[in-house]
């Protein structure tokens, strides 16, 4: 019996006996053991690559580390140019440049459909960013294999495109909950970034899936976690202003980030050669590393050493060593770390590099939360505040303001540290820092490019209906169309005649739309014979009441041109020609059954 008959077999004898709800239950923890298993490899096979580097060739002690990141560049260049040609999802427009985007962007246009390769193409690539130096995190490429996993074991079962959103998002929690042991956040994380509506039906496979996966990082790994910090200050309610100025001071920084990671791609677009921009991207992260050893990986061990209080080893060997008895030089050199932490991370994206961005995100907020503590404790006020706990609000409140998932980076935080002892003041940053970001950014570096193309899913359903509904399915293009030169009896002969459409459009030989006939035009002259000979289409033709642009417009606009005109049908033009028409009564008919389809 081959593959394909067993495959078949087994799904007739699953039909018979395992409903479509338990079924969805078995797969989500076959999601969740695999994607702990994907996360697992992913870390092992970083951290050997770091520990043969560190102990096999001894660069850190000759300080020759700056120059791993380019080998490590060059090496996923490689792969990428010689063995791994598509790994990506087929038709992924080049602007989608992360793995979560690119998740976004397959559930709504591709249906969720993800190739196989990516389920150990992020494996083999990320340790190489990351291991070798690579300013980024693990995390996106976990959930990328993840998903892929999910899309590819949905396809192989034949499950619907809703149940497939829903596989892929119970790996993208597996991922979570195995890197950090933080299924709470996991679930969460789910809800707010891929828009899921959380109900009971979809709340349970997510559980599951979640607690497969830490289960598996438990099996293998026991006790150790990415971050493990036992809180040990709490937290005292004249704190609660210097909460606000994190928060204050993490909005800020989140701007800064966005930014940043836009600008530096936009630079690297300059450059059309994928060599040229490893060559650039190789030497400015070599740079940074040089003056600023602790960009070196994903960051971890210094927000390790910062949440210790040992804020000297974290900032390791600088040109400043003879300095930092002074606080306000170790205070500068923090706040250059928090600056070039993200313009080393998106260099390296931005390089051809394969990683994550949360990971350096919270990294990057233990040292804007540090920094904070720090400055409070020593500009005199009198006011004592604890570092440690700063060190780890201020990444909630990072996270929050970047990825815009509040509820994230108050549970994340609070797992992490196995408690609740800072909810309140992780509240208090988060929600700050979520409310100014918002109101300045509506999208984030997640959905920024997506929104701009209208392939962005939300928590509004009425707009991800509009968003999901595809515009070929709506244009009709039954209509005999008419020259202007064109006799009253020719178009009646060639037009009315043959046609069970009351509009014509009337084009020119370069099949430009010059304007549209109702049968209401003519509807007192068409049987006045004396007119067939005498008068052309061109005498009736009127310009459409609005036009609707393939290219440009989407459906969400496409839906505001028929409210605005009051029209019932408009002409669609692509590249400046005719290409047929939407009615509003096709239009709200598709609305109507993808509204159905969605909710049910």
């Amino acid at each position: 019996m081959n593959i394909k008959s067993a495959i078949k077999h087994a799904m007739i004898w699953r039909y018979k006996y395992i409903s479509q709800k338990n079924f969805v239950l078995l797969l989500s923890i076959f999601v969740g053991l695999s994607t702990g298993i994907a996360a697992l490899t992913l870390k092992n096979i970083t951290y050997s690559i770091q520990l043969f580097l560190d102990k096999g060739i001894v660069f850190s002690e000759n300080q020759l580390y700056f120059i791993l990141p380019f080998i490590g560049l060059f090496l996923v260049y490689l792969l990428k140019k010689y063995v791994f040609k598509k790994a990506m999802t087929p038709s992924v427009p080049p602007f989608i440049k992360r793995a979560v985007p690119s998740l976004l962007y397959s559930l709504l246009r591709q249906k969720g459909l993800l190739s196989y390769k990516l389920i150990y193409h992020p494996i083999i690539m990320a340790p190489l960013t990351v291991g070798f130096g690579g300013s980024v995190g693990l995390l996106g490429p976990a959930i990328t294999s993840g998903s892929a996993i999910s899309s590819n074991l949905s396809r192989l079962m034949h499950i619907d495109k809703k149940t497939r959103t829903l596989l892929i998002a119970c790996a993208t929690a597996g991922a979570i909950a195995s890197m950090f042991k933080s299924p709470i956040a996991a679930i969460v994380f789910a809800v707010e970034v891929f828009s899921l509506d959380l109900t009971f039906a979809s709340l349970l496979p997510l559980l599951i899936a979640s607690i497969s996966s830490v289960l598996t990082s438990y099996f293998f790994l026991g006790d150790e976690v990415l971050f493990d910090f036992t809180v040990t200050d709490k937290f005292t309610i004249r704190d609660t202003a210097f909460y606000i100025i994190l928060g204050l001071g993490t909005a800020i920084g989140s701007i800064y980030f966005t930014k940043i990671y836009f600008a530096v791609y936009a630079f690297f677009d300059r450059f059309k050669s994928k060599f040229t921009k490893l060559l650039v991207g190789g030497f400015a992260i070599g740079v940074m590393l040089y003056f600023i050893p602790p960009l070196y990986g994903e960051g971890l061990s210094f927000t390790r050493d910062l949440y210790d209080g040992n804020y000297l080893h974290a900032l390791g060997s600088t040109f400043f060593d003879k300095y930092l008895d002074n606080i306000w030089v170790v205070i500068v050199l923090l706040i250059g770390f928090t600056i070039f932490k993200a313009i080393a991370m998106t260099t390296t994206f931005a390089a051809g590099g394969v990683g994550g961005v949360i990971v350096p995100t919270m990294v990057m907020g233990s040292a804007l939360g540090n920094v904070v503590a720090k400055i409070i404790n020593n500009i005199g006020f009198g006011h004592q505040v604890s570092e440690s706990n700063f060190t780890l609000v201020g990444m909630a409140g990072l996270i929050a303001g970047v990825i815009h998932a509040p509820l994230t980076a108050i549970f994340l935080i609070a797992e992490i540290t196995g408690g609740y002892v800072l909810f309140l003041p992780l509240m208090i940053t988060v929600a700050i820092s979520y409310m100014i970001t918002k109101n300045y950014m509506e999208h984030t570096i997640y959905t920024r490019e997506l929104a701009e193309r209208g392939d962005l899913l939300t928590h509004d359903k009425d707009q991800n209906v509009l968003t999901s509904m595809d515009i070929d399915s709506v244009i009709e293009k039954n209509f005999i169309a008419l020259r202007p030169d064109m006799s009253l009896g020719e178009m009646l002969h060639e037009g009315v005649a043959k046609s069970n459409r009351n509009m014509f459009p009337v084009i020119n030989e370069d099949n430009n739309l010059v304007g549209i006939i109702l049968l209401d035009d003519i509807r007192n002259i068409m049987f006045d014979q004396a007119l067939y000979n005498t008068t052309s289409v061109e005498t009736f033709m009127h310009l459409p009441p609005g036009y609707i642009d393939y290219k440009i417009d989407n459906m969400r606009m496409v839906m505001q041109k028929f409210q605005d005109t009051n029209a019932w049908n408009l002409p669609v033009i692509k590249d400046g020609k005719y290409y047929g028409f939407v009615s509003k009564s096709k239009l709200l008919t598709a609305y109507r059954t993808k509204l159905i389809n969605i909710t049910n």
